[in-house]
């Protein structure tokens, strides 16, 4: 049996002191809106009690989809390789970017670069390399293939939209069908939700047909994403089966607030090839803030 945790949106707080420069750009609205509303919610000790409770129960690996950041400015870019060197080491963790993380203009480059470690597939390069395509990328650990989506594009303010791009479709077909024919678990990991009307139309992710259509045609087993901060399960068909697409709250997201406070999926993948058993638990921060409890469990 193989255990995979998920943790999404970490958004690392707080904000690091911004130059004028840094400010003066979309940053100002993000900044505005942190202040205003996120840093009452998202707490780094709830950050930490989550890591402990995943670190108790001793996963396999740990699978995160996306938003390590607030306003990636290079102060949170290094603060996250930082906390993700604190978090365990490339091979047990495997990540993603997020709209977070390619707030504006060249940070997508900046934090692709700090955390390569982490978002490296097995074949590549050991060092980072400038104007490569990183995604997708594929890491096979025990009978797991995790197969590791970008939907992060810098956007216009009040926008959070991703996109999956058909290079990358392409791509990550022939990685699907790689690792089906290798008669491995197949999980994709993306941070938008490749749902249609799963986040508002200004959050949504631009190729969602697209995704679709590569999971139907490349096969696979389970979809992970994070970015609305909701725990969730949607379905995709895939050769006349339906593939879970699951989705979680804020790792950093404290009680009280309007979205559900933070958690974790942990997954057990036991069987084989034709008779994948999959099963999760859900793990939710108590109302006190000081502990997490299951909160359900699901055959799929």
């Amino acid at each position: 049996m193989f255990r995979l945790a998920h943790i999404s949106d970490v958004h690392l707080g707080p904000l690091p002191a911004l130059t004028f420069l840094e400010l003066f750009s979309k940053r100002i609205t993000g900044f505005v809106n942190w202040h205003r509303n996120r840093r009452r919610h998202l707490f780094a000790n709830t950050l930490d009690i989550v890591l402990e409770d995943i670190e108790r129960r001793d996963p396999d690996h740990l699978a995160i989809t996306g938003d390590l950041v607030n306003l990636a400015s290079t102060l949170e870019i290094a603060a996250a390789r930082q906390w993700l060197n604190a978090a365990g080491t490339p091979e047990n963790i495997s990540l993603v970017p997020g709209n977070h993380d390619a707030y504006v203009r060249g940070a997508y480059e900046k934090a692709t670069r700090a955390w390569y470690p982490y978002l490296r597939g097995d074949e590549a390069p050991m060092e980072w390399e400038e104007d490569r395509h990183l995604f997708p990328y594929l890491r096979v650990r025990g009978p797991v293939a995790l197969i590791g989506c970008s939907t992060a594009v810098a956007t216009p303010p009040f926008s959070a939209s991703g996109y999956f791009g058909r290079r990358q479709a392409r791509e990550t077909v022939n990685l699907l069908r790689e690792a089906g024919k290798a008669g491995l678990f197949r999980v994709v990991m993306i941070h938008h939700p490749p749902i249609r009307g799963a986040t508002a139309l200004h959050k949504r992710m631009i190729g969602i047909r697209r995704f679709a259509a590569t999971i139907s045609t490349g096969g696979a087993d389970l979809v992970l994403h994070g970015h609305t901060h909701l725990d969730t399960v949607h379905w995709l068909e895939s050769g006349g089966k339906a593939v879970p697409v699951v989705g979680i709250a804020s790792a950093s997201q404290g009680p009280g607030g309007h979205r559900p406070p933070a958690g974790y999926n942990l997954f057990e993948i036991s069987g084989g090839p034709g008779n994948w058993n999959l099963m999760r638990e859900r793990y939710a921060l108590t109302p006190d803030g000081l502990a997490l409890t299951l909160g359900e469990t699901t055959r799929f």
